[in-house]
């Protein structure tokens, strides 16, 4: 027979996912894995994910209550989003010195397993990039200045992993990618159940420490060759000065379009956005342009010229030092997505 054990925890403000237990290892790394999983990006911070500590492994499953129906049906932000949580967990067992075997299985719910495989030496950049998962953010203001090539070139190699390469748009397909959007955003505005469920996360009614508040959306729509998502709802931020003009585009792609696919995708954002925030760079992920599916097989088609299926875009670019960040977004506690299993 199997009990679950709950965790005690700290508030559940981004820098306090902190998981209290008096376990030995390996259950109580991996357990403290998953707690780091829980600053890993997700579709309007619906943080749709769950994990299961067996011993030495560590199970990830998909929380179908936490999926947006309407704008993601399928499930494919959904994935991308526990796949980042996945790299998040894998990168902290790195800083604990904890080498891991990650198993996609993306059967129904139970998305993957991660096994502790042995001991590593701690190096100074993996302690780097477990802070930066605590900095993280999605800066959705436009850019102040453009990125350098140098910097955006980092970020396109932490992306590229086997399954997913990171392209670099070029100024046409820039355009290419505003027409895009806006189309994306007016066909998702048209479908009430879509534009209900989009108020529902973006400063809605929805369960406390996940969704989008609107102290973090801007108050004004970003100016730029790409338009920024409509929320719906009119957001708080100020959005300072700024020009989408200098922000760089990257597209997220691979050979395949199914769940482990989508893993892989969400591995790949999660190690680009973690060199994009050690380099200091603004990240807003585009993801409308991948929910409707005829946009998604038109950037197939005009952008990677059939050679893949886009998984997501990501707007990078340079802040202004002197504003201020905009907040983080909630988090949930550890209590709500871990569960300790262990035999009676």
């Amino acid at each position: 027979m199997l009990r679950p054990n709950r965790l005690s925890m700290r508030p559940s403000h981004p820098e306090e996912i902190v998981v209290d237990i008096t376990r030995s290892e390996p259950a109580a790394l991996l357990a403290k894995a998953a707690a780091a999983a829980g600053y890993a990006p997700s579709i309007l911070n619906t943080q749709p994910w769950r994990w299961r500590v067996l011993g030495d492994v560590l199970e990830l499953y998909a929380d179908r209550a936490r999926q947006m129906r309407a704008v993601d049906p399928e499930g494919r932000l959904l994935t991308i989003s526990c796949g980042a949580a996945l790299q998040h967990a894998v990168l902290a067992l790195a800083a604990e010195g904890v080498t891991a075997d990650v198993e996609l299985v993306a059967d129904d719910d139970l998305l993957a397993r991660v096994r502790v495989a042995g001991r590593q030496e701690v190096t100074g950049q993996a302690m780097r990039t477990v802070q930066d998962m605590r900095l993280r953010h999605t800066d959705r203001r436009p850019v102040s200045a453009a990125a350098e090539p140098s910097a955006i070139a980092e970020v396109r190699r932490a992306g590229t992993m086997p399954g997913v390469d990171v392209h670099l748009l070029r100024p046409e397909q820039v355009s290419e990618l505003g027409v895009a959007a806006a189309h994306a955003d007016h066909s998702e505005l048209l479908d009430p159940r879509q534009r209900a469920e989009l108020a529902y996360w973006v400063g809605g009614d929805h369960p406390d420490s996940t969704g989008v508040p609107l102290d973090v959306v801007p108050s004004e729509p970003t100016a730029g060759p790409v338009p920024g998502r409509d929320y719906v709802r009119a957001g708080r931020l100020d959005p300072a000065d700024g020009n989408d003009a200098y922000a760089t585009y990257l597209m997220l792609f691979g050979p395949g379009d199914g769940p482990a696919d989508w893993l892989r995708a969400g591995q790949a954002l999660a190690s680009a956005w973690l060199k994009a925030t050690e380099l200091g760079l603004s990240v807003l992920p585009f993801s409308s342009v991948v929910e409707v599916a005829p946009v998604r097989e038109t950037l197939a088609a005009r952008v990677l010229s059939g050679l893949g299926h886009p998984y997501l875009v990501l707007r990078l670019g340079a802040t202004d030092p002197e504003h201020r960040l905009p907040p983080h977004t909630p988090r949930l506690s550890a209590d709500q997505v871990i569960e300790i299993v262990e035999p009676a």
